[in-house]
């Protein structure tokens, strides 16, 4: 039986895809196992789905001054030795990589014991991580055409984003029923991503008597950052992260506000959910959210509100102009061809280990 380690994790947008991947992979006969941190996100995610989870050592790779950047890279090569002792133990036949820092030591661990490595880099431009397992890759799978100009010719593949199929068969039916929504109003999905974000969640929060004007709202607000003092408030209704019911919500929204990580914005575009994107500000990070949203923006999946322009008043003024315009998204998303994405990356992954 041929055996494929998946990696990647920090946040859940290096989980979700490698998720997308596993029926297809057991449908092929892989035996499958899961490398990531001890204490991330991924753990959690990948051990709801039977896989055996194996946690390593990690530190964050950082492109500015911290004090933890002395002591990182001694949990860098911690996790470079215990990932090569479970090369030796697990003896994989392919390595595949989503990305996020604790798949570094494992794409070198891959590298010393000559295991092939395939990463998937979903910004549009390739994060630090990926950046540095590239060398030991070689295929390296992209979302956005614009990616291509930034990887190596002869590595890159445009695949696109693995979507979980559950995402595609939510029921709205449910959904009224979890949330206790009546069917003939519109509902509006916010999302700050598995982290959360404190922009949106304010904005969100201050605007809020006047979209329930029109709207029900689901709010997925990341944890810790429930607001007790709007538990119960009628159309509104809070979750920390959700995972389960993630389908039927989808299901049963109209519009979404979101951040603009790679893999939310592509499982929008294939549910054909038109969106507000709140990209993470540049300031606060490497810039890839604002890439991502404005690639969308330009063929005409999405609105871009960019975080330093957030108020009260634009966020009403966007989500008016968004419904008004609803149908013309929704035209657009229409038209974009959805490649199998899932099959193309299982093709290559076959190539790598004949």
């Amino acid at each position: 039986m041929k055996r494929i380690i998946l990696t990647g994790g920090g946040t859940a947008g290096h989980v979700t895809p490698n998720i997308a991947l596993l029926p297809r992979l057991r449908l092929a006969g892989y035996d499958i196992a899961y490398i990531g941190s001890r204490d991330g996100i991924e753990k959690k995610l990948i051990e709801a789905q039977k896989v055996p989870y194996y946690g390593i050592s990690s530190g964050k790779l950082r492109r500015y001054f911290d004090w933890k950047n002395f002591t990182d890279p001694f949990r860098v090569i911690r996790g470079f030795s215990e990932a090569s002792s479970l090369m030796k133990t697990l003896k994989p036949d392919v390595v595949f990589s989503k990305g996020g820092f604790v798949s570094v030591p494992v794409v070198m661990a891959a590298r010393r014991h000559h295991i092939p490595v395939i990463c998937h880099e979903s910004d549009l431009t390739p994060g630090l991580a990926n950046q540095l397992s590239m060398p030991a890759a070689p295929r390296i799978c992209c979302n956005f055409p614009e990616t291509v100009q930034y990887l190596p010719k002869e590595k890159a593949g445009l695949t696109g984003c693995p979507i979980r199929r559950e995402l595609m068969v939510g029921n709205r039916t449910s959904a009224l029923t979890l949330t206790g929504f009546v069917p003939d109003r519109p509902v509006m999905l916010v999302m700050g991503g598995s982290l959360g974000a404190a922009a949106v969640n304010e904005a969100v929060r201050d605007a809020l008597p006047d979209l329930l004007k029109r709207w029900q709202i689901v709010h997925l607000c990341g944890k810790g950052k429930v607001d007790e003092t709007l538990q119960g408030q009628k159309d509104y209704i809070q979750y920390e992260y959700i995972q389960k019911e993630l389908p039927d919500l989808f299901a049963l929204c109209d519009l979404v506000i979101s951040r603009a990580g790679a893999n939310a914005i592509c499982e929008l575009l294939a549910l054909r959910k038109p969106s507000l994107l709140i990209p993470l500000s540049a300031k606060a990070s490497r810039g890839d959210q604002v890439l991502n949203a404005r690639s969308f923006e330009r063929q005409g999946f999405s609105m871009v509100l960019e975080e330093e322009e957030l108020t009260r008043e634009t966020l009403l003024d966007a989500v008016r102009r968004l419904s008004e315009h609803r149908q013309d998204y929704i035209h657009a998303m229409e038209s974009c061809p959805q490649s199998d994405a899932v099959g193309t990356i299982l093709g290559l992954i076959g190539e790598v280990i004949r």
